[in-house]
């Protein structure tokens, strides 16, 4: 696939359920504009907060956060300390890894999703789950929609962070 071709112009994903190649293309799709967005990216402004506004690395590392979150719930797990932790450390630039290994961490996470997707009967989809600690409700699929649709929204957000931080 060229880079700029999008990923849902490129056919099915091998054993992801239907019902789920949107969302298995949007998270694709994120890693593709993130490795694309963050080439040359000067990494002594991957913590800078333009006009008091998120970093490239929350950004970043949010991503790799939030997806792994939202698998967790789609699971039907509760989340573990460990997860809290990155949570309470995402915003954390102190002896956090470059950009890179920031987007190779999050390609790693989305991989990760793509073989949790293929799993997951398409029966099930619509099966109830809950969110955080109010128990908030949804469905595997509004979790896993919601994990594609949040990506792609950081995503966007960072384009505009490193466009305004590279000049």
């Amino acid at each position: 696939m060229s880079s700029t071709q999008e990923y849902w112009l490129s056919g099915p994903i091998p054993d992801v359920p239907a019902l789920l190649q949107p969302a298995a293309h949007a998270l694709l799709q994120s890693v593709q504009e993130a490795k694309e967005y963050l080439s040359e990216f000067p990494e002594d402004k991957l913590w800078e907060k333009p006009f008091g506004r998120a970093s490239v690395g929350f950004h970043l590392k949010h991503l790799t956060g939030v997806l792994d979150r939202l698998l967790t719930y789609a699971k039907e797990e509760t989340l573990t300390d460990a997860q809290f932790q990155y949570l309470k450390n995402e915003g954390n630039g102190e002896n956090a890894p470059t950009s890179q290994q920031l987007i190779a961490d999050f390609e790693t996470k989305v991989g990760q999703a793509l073989k949790c997707f293929k799993t997951i009967p398409e029966t099930t989809l619509t099966n109830e789950r809950f969110v955080g600690r109010k128990k908030l409700p949804t469905t595997v699929i509004g979790l896993l929609f919601h994990a594609a649709e949040h990506s792609q929204r950081h995503v966007g957000q960072l384009l505009v962070t490193v466009s305004v931080l590279k000049g």
